[in-house]
Protein backbone atom coordinates (compact mmCIF):
# COMPACT_ATOMS: atom_id res chain seq x y z
CA UNK A 1 0.00 0.00 0.00
CA UNK A 2 1.14 3.45 -1.04
CA UNK A 3 1.98 5.71 1.61
CA UNK A 4 0.24 8.55 3.24
CA UNK A 5 1.65 11.81 1.62
CA UNK A 6 3.10 13.91 4.70
CA UNK A 7 2.06 17.29 4.67
CA UNK A 8 2.44 20.64 6.41
CA UNK A 9 0.83 24.01 7.27
CA UNK A 10 2.08 26.50 9.05
CA UNK A 11 0.06 28.24 11.91
CA UNK A 12 0.44 31.38 13.74
CA UNK A 13 -1.21 34.18 16.07
CA UNK A 14 -1.34 36.48 18.66
CA UNK A 15 -2.29 34.42 21.41
CA UNK A 16 -3.36 31.24 22.38
CA UNK A 17 -4.48 28.78 25.35
CA UNK A 18 -4.38 25.00 25.10
CA UNK A 19 -5.77 24.50 28.23
CA UNK A 20 -4.23 21.69 30.76
CA UNK A 21 -7.36 19.92 31.71
CA UNK A 22 -5.76 19.18 35.73
CA UNK A 23 -6.50 22.89 36.47
CA UNK A 24 -10.02 22.99 37.37
CA UNK A 25 -10.38 27.08 38.14
CA UNK A 26 -8.30 28.90 35.96
CA UNK A 27 -7.58 28.40 32.89
CA UNK A 28 -3.43 27.59 32.16
CA UNK A 29 -2.28 26.77 28.45
CA UNK A 30 0.14 23.81 28.36
CA UNK A 31 3.32 25.40 26.82
CA UNK A 32 2.92 24.58 23.23
CA UNK A 33 0.54 23.21 20.72
CA UNK A 34 -1.57 20.15 21.93
CA UNK A 35 -2.07 16.94 19.09
CA UNK A 36 -5.49 17.39 19.28
CA UNK A 37 -5.48 21.26 18.90
CA UNK A 38 -3.48 20.52 15.50
CA UNK A 39 -5.89 17.95 14.74
CA UNK A 40 -8.43 20.52 15.30
CA UNK A 41 -7.07 23.16 13.41
CA UNK A 42 -6.73 21.01 10.62
CA UNK A 43 -10.18 19.78 10.44
CA UNK A 44 -11.12 23.16 10.48
CA UNK A 45 -9.17 24.15 7.29
CA UNK A 46 -9.97 20.82 5.50
CA UNK A 47 -12.56 18.39 6.86
CA UNK A 48 -13.95 15.74 5.00
CA UNK A 49 -16.01 12.42 6.79
CA UNK A 50 -13.48 10.02 4.15
CA UNK A 51 -10.75 11.05 6.08
CA UNK A 52 -8.79 11.11 9.33
CA UNK A 53 -6.14 13.25 10.59
CA UNK A 54 -3.09 11.92 12.29
CA UNK A 55 -0.79 14.41 13.64
CA UNK A 56 3.49 13.43 13.31
CA UNK A 57 5.13 16.30 14.29
CA UNK A 58 4.80 19.58 16.21
CA UNK A 59 7.35 22.21 15.07
CA UNK A 60 7.14 25.08 17.84
CA UNK A 61 8.59 28.29 15.55
CA UNK A 62 8.49 30.86 18.01
CA UNK A 63 10.53 31.12 21.79
CA UNK A 64 7.50 30.10 24.59
CA UNK A 65 6.03 33.31 26.23
CA UNK A 66 2.67 33.49 28.46
CA UNK A 67 1.29 36.53 29.37
CA UNK A 68 -1.73 36.79 32.07
CA UNK A 69 -5.34 37.83 30.92
CA UNK A 70 -8.67 38.62 32.40
CA UNK A 71 -11.74 37.28 30.41
CA UNK A 72 -15.68 37.05 31.15
CA UNK A 73 -17.54 34.48 30.82
CA UNK A 74 -20.48 32.83 31.81
CA UNK A 75 -20.92 30.35 35.03
CA UNK A 76 -22.96 28.15 33.48
CA UNK A 77 -24.98 26.27 30.74
CA UNK A 78 -28.24 25.56 29.42
CA UNK A 79 -28.86 22.07 30.74
CA UNK A 80 -29.40 19.06 28.22
CA UNK A 81 -32.73 18.48 29.74
CA UNK A 82 -34.18 21.44 28.68
CA UNK A 83 -33.34 21.30 25.20
CA UNK A 84 -34.63 17.94 25.01
CA UNK A 85 -38.47 19.89 26.62
CA UNK A 86 -38.02 22.33 23.99
CA UNK A 87 -37.77 20.15 20.74
CA UNK A 88 -41.19 18.57 21.99
CA UNK A 89 -42.80 21.73 22.33
CA UNK A 90 -42.12 22.58 25.52
CA UNK A 91 -42.29 26.51 25.66
CA UNK A 92 -39.84 26.87 28.66
CA UNK A 93 -37.19 30.04 27.98
CA UNK A 94 -34.10 28.27 27.31
CA UNK A 95 -32.16 31.51 27.40
CA UNK A 96 -28.93 32.35 29.46
CA UNK A 97 -29.03 36.15 30.73
CA UNK A 98 -24.98 36.97 30.76
CA UNK A 99 -25.36 40.16 32.54
CA UNK A 100 -26.76 37.50 35.58
CA UNK A 101 -24.39 34.78 34.90
CA UNK A 102 -21.38 36.81 34.49
CA UNK A 103 -17.84 36.07 36.13
CA UNK A 104 -14.26 36.98 35.34
CA UNK A 105 -11.63 34.17 35.24
CA UNK A 106 -7.88 34.50 34.69
CA UNK A 107 -5.82 32.53 32.36
CA UNK A 108 -2.48 32.59 32.13
CA UNK A 109 -1.99 32.18 27.82
CA UNK A 110 0.52 32.48 24.67
CA UNK A 111 1.35 34.87 23.09
CA UNK A 112 2.93 35.41 19.64
CA UNK A 113 2.48 31.46 19.10
CA UNK A 114 3.64 30.10 15.66
CA UNK A 115 4.15 26.57 14.67
CA UNK A 116 4.32 23.71 11.53
CA UNK A 117 2.41 21.03 11.90
CA UNK A 118 3.51 18.02 10.50
CA UNK A 119 0.62 15.34 9.51
CA UNK A 120 -0.97 12.46 7.13
CA UNK A 121 -4.28 11.62 6.87
CA UNK A 122 -5.63 7.89 6.73
CA UNK A 123 -8.98 7.12 4.11
CA UNK A 124 -12.34 5.71 6.10
CA UNK A 125 -13.71 5.22 2.64
CA UNK A 126 -11.67 2.55 0.49
CA UNK A 127 -13.43 4.46 -2.49
CA UNK A 128 -11.66 7.81 -1.82
CA UNK A 129 -8.34 8.22 -3.53
CA UNK A 130 -5.08 9.68 -1.51
CA UNK A 131 -4.15 12.31 -4.42
CA UNK A 132 -7.70 13.59 -4.80
CA UNK A 133 -7.90 14.88 -1.19
CA UNK A 134 -4.12 15.97 -0.89
CA UNK A 135 -4.90 18.71 -4.07
CA UNK A 136 -8.20 19.58 -2.66
CA UNK A 137 -6.46 20.37 0.48
CA UNK A 138 -3.37 21.75 -1.13
CA UNK A 139 -5.27 24.17 -3.03
CA UNK A 140 -7.73 25.19 -0.51
CA UNK A 141 -5.15 25.71 1.81
CA UNK A 142 -3.43 28.30 -0.68
CA UNK A 143 -5.67 29.85 -1.50
CA UNK A 144 -6.72 30.45 2.42
CA UNK A 145 -10.34 28.84 2.19
CA UNK A 146 -11.20 26.58 5.32
CA UNK A 147 -14.16 24.64 6.71
CA UNK A 148 -14.53 26.96 9.84
CA UNK A 149 -12.01 29.46 10.58
CA UNK A 150 -9.31 27.48 12.76
CA UNK A 151 -8.54 28.67 16.32
CA UNK A 152 -5.44 28.15 19.04
CA UNK A 153 -7.72 26.37 21.51
CA UNK A 154 -10.24 29.23 22.35
CA UNK A 155 -12.64 30.58 19.38
CA UNK A 156 -10.97 34.37 20.54
CA UNK A 157 -7.82 33.16 19.28
CA UNK A 158 -7.69 33.30 15.86
CA UNK A 159 -5.18 31.15 13.64
CA UNK A 160 -3.84 32.48 10.48
CA UNK A 161 -1.99 29.37 8.45
CA UNK A 162 -0.49 28.39 5.20
CA UNK A 163 0.89 25.63 3.08
CA UNK A 164 4.77 24.66 3.72
CA UNK A 165 6.22 23.69 0.44
CA UNK A 166 9.90 22.46 0.74
CA UNK A 167 11.95 22.95 4.11
CA UNK A 168 10.53 23.59 6.93
CA UNK A 169 11.35 27.01 8.96
CA UNK A 170 14.00 26.34 11.20
CA UNK A 171 13.24 26.72 15.21
CA UNK A 172 14.86 28.95 17.40
CA UNK A 173 14.98 26.61 20.25
CA UNK A 174 18.01 24.24 21.27
CA UNK A 175 18.33 21.66 22.91
CA UNK A 176 16.17 19.55 24.86
CA UNK A 177 13.15 20.10 27.26
CA UNK A 178 10.80 17.66 28.83
CA UNK A 179 7.30 19.16 29.01
CA UNK A 180 5.98 16.47 31.29
CA UNK A 181 2.85 14.79 30.42
CA UNK A 182 0.29 16.31 27.90
CA UNK A 183 -3.30 15.32 26.24
CA UNK A 184 -2.39 13.90 23.42
CA UNK A 185 -6.46 13.38 21.86
CA UNK A 186 -9.98 11.69 22.88
CA UNK A 187 -9.96 8.38 22.44
CA UNK A 188 -13.70 7.97 20.57
CA UNK A 189 -13.51 4.29 20.27
CA UNK A 190 -13.54 3.89 23.99
CA UNK A 191 -15.94 6.23 25.10
CA UNK A 192 -14.04 9.49 24.46
CA UNK A 193 -11.61 8.18 27.26
CA UNK A 194 -8.37 11.37 26.77
CA UNK A 195 -5.12 9.85 26.46
CA UNK A 196 -1.52 11.48 27.97
CA UNK A 197 1.54 11.05 26.03
CA UNK A 198 5.32 12.38 27.69
CA UNK A 199 5.91 15.71 25.42
CA UNK A 200 9.93 16.40 24.72
CA UNK A 201 11.00 19.52 22.31
CA UNK A 202 14.05 18.70 21.05
CA UNK A 203 15.54 21.68 19.23
CA UNK A 204 11.83 23.15 18.55
CA UNK A 205 10.21 19.64 16.87
CA UNK A 206 7.77 17.48 19.23
CA UNK A 207 7.61 14.11 17.51
CA UNK A 208 3.71 13.02 18.37
CA UNK A 209 3.58 9.38 19.22
CA UNK A 210 0.82 6.97 17.13
CA UNK A 211 -2.46 7.34 19.59
CA UNK A 212 -2.73 3.77 20.49
CA UNK A 213 0.83 3.17 20.91
CA UNK A 214 3.01 2.17 23.50
CA UNK A 215 3.90 5.79 25.24
CA UNK A 216 0.63 6.75 25.47
CA UNK A 217 -1.23 6.46 28.66
CA UNK A 218 -4.90 6.42 29.96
Amino acid sequence: MKSPPQIAIKVWGDYACFTRPEMKVERVSYDVMTPSAARGVLEAIYWKPQIRWVIDQIHVLNPIRFTNLRRNEVASKIPVGNVRKAMKGDTSPLGVYIEEDRQQRAAMILRDVAYVIVAHFELLDPAETQQKHYEMLKRRTTKGQYFHHPYFGCREFPADFEWVDGEIPESPLDGQKDLGFMLHDLDYADNMSPRFFRAVINNGIIDVPPLHGSEVKA
